[in-house]
């Protein structure tokens, strides 16, 4: 259908689970965070489950298109991922610099990074059994995990963003395997680091896809709006990503109005437009969220674009996140009636 609707990964986690406010005090963990959850060891992954249940059924009421778990289970968006490779010492972290100039505990890279094990395929398992609706998964990229870590084995950045690829590479294949229709490979830190990421970033970007055949998505961003609430009007990185065999990019305009022109370099990629501001607690009008999506018309074509919020709704109040999606999904409606696309399974 034209006009399909997503989330970027995160949904709010419900403050039974997590200790909401903690979570907001902090910037994002790249070690492990255990403090942060209000459930004992014993009966956490039971919570978890009962809590991805109530993201799934969220987001089908809202009538998204392409579900996402949530990613409940997670502390944040990498380092679930990070912190379960061979090869990094989470016991004894290091400190690296994040993307707003702050030292950060992160993994300490002690050996070669390896993937030993699956790390997400229960969660794409557990999501494939609780919806019908075509699902996806999100894991970090290499570049960004590369920069989230304190390299003391490897010669290099770049050498140590080769094999955090070949581990990404074997659990996007195992996900697919596992029943997910899309993996989107979560890039930040190639807009926080543009000259890095044109050096190595992509060529490991391009290793961790290398191979795969299911629909895989990059999102690079700007940051979380409760963290980081100053956008720029434009990418730093982007038009590189015109050459990359992904087939979705996941981009941000709604709370940096950006400049859309620069879509027309990424070629006849599927491009997911964040319409929804997550800075902003107030919820959008339908005929916002269309607006925003027709300045990328010009530059992308309708049955190219995805609706999705700019970035992960992680941080937000969860009735804020449920009214956006709603919008979000109204303004898909109106704008399938308008470009003349049928509607979806759910009505919408």
């Amino acid at each position: 259908m034209l006009f399909p609707t997503t989330l970027v990964g995160s949904y709010p986690q419900p403050e039974w689970l997590i200790d909401r406010t903690r979570l907001a005090g902090r910037f994002p963990p790249r070690v492990r965070a255990r403090e942060l959850w209000r459930v004992a060891e014993p009966w956490l992954a039971e919570a978890q489950d009962d809590a991805t249940l109530l993201a799934i059924r969220a987001q089908e009421d809202a009538g998204l298109d392409i579900v996402t778990d949530g990613e409940i289970r997670r502390e944040s968006y990498s380092n679930r991922f990070a912190t379960a490779l061979e090869g990094v010492d989470i016991d004894r972290p290091g400190t690296a610099l994040d993307r707003s100039g702050h030292p950060n505990p992160v993994p300490r890279i002690v050996g070669p990074v390896r993937r030993t094990h699956p790390v997400e395929v229960e969660d794409v398992r557990f999501l494939r059994a609780h919806t019908a609706r075509p699902i996806k998964m999100t894991v970090p990229g290499p570049f960004t995990m590369s920069q989230q870590a304190q390299n003391e084995h490897y010669a290099s950045e770049a050498a140590a963003a080769m094999d955090y690829a070949v581990a990404v590479n074997a659990e996007i294949r195992d996900l697919f395997a596992a029943g997910a229709d899309v993996v989107q490979v979560d890039e930040p830190y190639m807009q926080a680091r543009p000259e890095k990421a044109r050096e190595f970033g992509l060529r490991a970007l391009n290793r961790a896809v290398e191979g795969v055949t299911g629909t895989t998505a990059v999102h690079i961003c700007f940051g979380y709006a409760a963290i980081i609430h100053q956008r720029p009007s434009g990418y730093s990185f982007l038009p590189e990503l015109a050459g990359c065999p992904v087939r979705q990019v996941s981009i941000e305009t709604a709370q940096a109005n950006l400049d859309c022109a620069v879509l027309a370099t990424l070629g006849d990629k599927q491009i997911m437009v964040g319409c929804l501001d997550l800075n902003d607690m107030t919820v959008e009008a339908p005929e916002t969220v269309v607006a925003r999506i027709k300045r990328a018309l010009p530059y992308v074509k309708p049955q190219n674009v995805i609706l999705a919020p700019d970035c992960g709704m992680k941080y937000l109040p969860r009735d804020v996140a449920i009214g956006k999606l709603a919008a979000m999904v109204a303004a898909a409606r109106l704008l399938r009636v308008e470009f003349g696309g049928e509607p979806g399974p759910t009505g919408c």
